[in-house]
């Protein structure tokens, strides 16, 4: 009844004690199981039908965090995060140590488009190594076709700031490997941080507090479907 918008989860579990919910004919309880579309489920006498309702979420994802909904080693999860009830699964990942814009959904046909090859949208990380890297290294990560026998697609590299402590880096991808930042930086002697995604395609953190959940606007679940599907289309 959630999933197909007629009401809240809690609101639904209030009428499902209220005896107003009934299923194949018989008054349902809580923690009955139905096959959606087989089942006939009713409500105050009328049928429910099944039609799941697509959501949409921007996660600004903490740092000791895991990109799953469980752990086999009891590691916090995203799961932690996201909405009570909400039954949304991570697009992609981002590893233990990083942090940043994670976005997650139900809409399987959407997130398949947003982790395939074809349809890599570019995502912007914001990086901090230690120490003041040299404009060799940056040289070298920008020239990078290989990582560790593994081709990749060139990578936009450029200076932020840079002391004797810190230097900041952007990293702009449009296909990512495997923690490829990190090797980039270790193949370069650059010791990272902090590691930080701040955008995907045309998403934003905007002020996203860390730790923070919110639900994507209709425009930018729009825009967001604009842009993998212009680079399907740039594809072909």
């Amino acid at each position: 009844m959630a999933d197909c918008g007629l009401m809240s989860r809690r609101a639904a579990e209030k009428e499902i004690e209220a005896g107003k919910v009934t299923v194949n004919g018989e008054v349902a309880s809580l923690g009955d199981s139905v096959i959606p579309n087989r089942d006939r489920v009713a409500y105050k006498g009328k049928p429910v039908l099944y039609k799941r309702r697509l959501v949409y979420y921007l996660l600004n994802k903490p740092q000791g965090i895991v990109t799953t909904l469980s752990d086999e080693f009891d590691r916090p999860t995203i799961l932690t995060l996201l909405p009570e009830g909400e039954r949304v699964y991570p697009v992609g990942r981002l590893d233990k140590d990083s942090e940043g814009l994670l976005i997650c959904t139900n809409d399987g046909a959407l997130a398949n488009k947003l982790m395939h090859p074809s349809f890599h949208l570019r995502k912007t990380y914001m990086v901090n190594v230690r120490g003041l890297v040299e404009g060799s290294a940056l040289d070298k990560m920008r020239a990078m076709r290989d990582l560790e026998g593994e081709r990749i697609a060139p990578v936009e590299v450029s200076l932020i700031s840079r002391n004797e402590n810190v230097s900041v880096i952007k990293f702009v991808l449009s296909e990512g490997k495997n923690r490829q930042i990190r090797r980039m930086c270790e193949a370069c002697g650059l010791s990272v941080m902090q590691l930080k995604r701040i955008s995907i395609g045309p998403l934003t953190l905007n002020g996203l507090e860390i730790g923070a959940c919110r639900r994507l606007t209709d425009l930018e679940v729009k825009a967001l479907k604009a842009a993998v599907e212009k680079k399907g289309a740039g594809k072909k």
